[in-house]
């Protein structure tokens, strides 16, 4: 099933043309929970990752931070995958020459300074992967709250516009004609129009505290977001953002925050970062190499 965000309530670019400039477009993988293969896009899932290449372990694990939960202590520890997606079902994002399949994992365990799962990412080409590599053992003692479950992926381009990013300026600008529209409409411009909520490459990060963006320590340049892996698809019982084709399972929450057809649309992975935090990865386009970094932020 394809999933379809509702139209934004409002033209945003007609009410407000000074955002234009600022406009993005995004990829919402929408996880589901699924029995995706090592050869599909999914969140969570199987790696198309080759029989002869090492399976990565976490590179510090000396970093490791015990928050009440547990951590090894300088062990190695396998990690555990988080995505994967092929470019053919990645429209509009780009991707390095010679390369066609975009993996990130992560070590499930806090890490010292950021406390949070430390992620890597890495490229291939899939027509080289000959046999693929079996299943990696799972981590001893990793937190259950950063596996995420297998879910598959219904990919869709959305435009946004910033909300933690939007200049101070144009905020203060913007900020009577956004508050005379929420009085009217009762439309809110950042958890309404501004930038989707949920798993997503490229647009905005979805921060939840003041934007972090990263710097490129080679060239120095700031980073592009390359992907934003939230807890929840969406906050709170209800969004706009929440797809047609699942609204009818997540009016359960409207009712019951914890309704099993409500979680299955807002939490299909099983995250929690933090309190409902999310995690953000960056890398820079302008260094061949494609170094990579993240952020983290929670309520």
């Amino acid at each position: 099933m394809t999933r379809h965000t509702p139209p934004r309530p409002v033209d945003v670019a007609a009410l407000f043309p000074e955002l234009v400039p600022f406009r993005r477009e995004a990829l919402r993988l929408h996880p589901r929970a699924g029995n995706p293969t090592h050869r599909e896009s999914s969140f969570g899932g199987p790696l198309l990752w080759p029989a002869e290449e090492a399976w990565p372990e976490c590179a510090d694990a000396d970093a490791h931070v015990d928050l009440g939960n547990g951590a090894p202590d300088g062990t190695a520890t396998p990690l555990v995958p988080v995505l994967q997606i092929h470019r053919a079902d990645a429209p509009g994002v780009p991707f390095p020459d010679g390369t066609d399949l975009l993996q990130v994992l992560w070590c499930p365990f806090d890490h010292d300074p950021q406390y949070c799962p430390s992620p890597v990412v890495r490229r291939r080409a899939a027509e080289a992967v000959g046999e693929v590599r079996a299943a990696p053992p799972a981590p001893a003692g990793a937190m259950e709250e950063y596996l995420p479950s297998p879910c598959v992926l219904h990919p869709e381009r959305v435009t946004e516009y910033p909300d933690a990013d939007l200049p101070g300026d144009l905020r203060r600008a913007l900020r009577e004609r956004l508050d005379l529209l929420e009085r009217e409409t009762g439309l809110e411009y950042g958890s309404d129009l501004a930038s989707a909520p949920g798993v997503k490459l490229g647009g905005y990060p979805g921060w939840t505290q003041a934007p972090q963006w990263p710097g490129c320590d080679t060239c120095g340049r700031p980073m592009d977001h390359l992907l934003t892996v939230a807890s929840w698809e969406y906050d709170g019982v209800w969004s706009s953002w929440i797809p047609l084709e699942d609204r009818s399972a997540a009016e359960g929450g409207r009712e019951d925050f914890r309704d099993e057809r409500s979680l299955s649309v807002r939490e299909p992975a099983g995250l929690m970062l933090g309190d409902a935090g999310g995690i953000y990865l960056f890398e820079c386009r302008a260094c061949p190499e494609r170094p990579a970094a993240h952020r983290f932020d929670c309520s």
